[in-house]
């Protein structure tokens, strides 16, 4: 008895794994987004009425909390052409 050979080809993409394609592509972004913000001087503390280094440590998390939502929101476009990427390359 002999079997038919299953032909190779790309599969066909799987909802859930678009999710998480998207997903990882969305944070790439948020994280390049979030050290864009922090070289142009987001997130540190004012010199006058600072929280002290309580504020230099937390500020980091809010940061990358507004860098996450503007990818969300579409940010500049980065993630999109990530996800676009990583969808090619795993189809093939």
């Amino acid at each position: 008895m002999t079997t038919a050979p299953v032909p190779v080809g790309p599969r066909p993409p799987l909802p859930d794994r678009d999710a998480r394609l998207r997903d990882a592509a969305i944070r790439l972004e948020a994280g390049f987004l979030k050290e864009m913000l922090s070289a142009a001087g987001l997130g540190r503390a004012p010199t006058g009425f600072g929280g002290g280094s309580g504020e230099d440590q937390f500020s980091s998390f809010l940061l990358e909390g507004e860098a996450l939502q503007m990818a969300k929101a579409g940010g500049i476009g980065l993630a999109e052409s990530l996800f676009q990427a990583l969808k090619s390359h795993d189809a093939g």
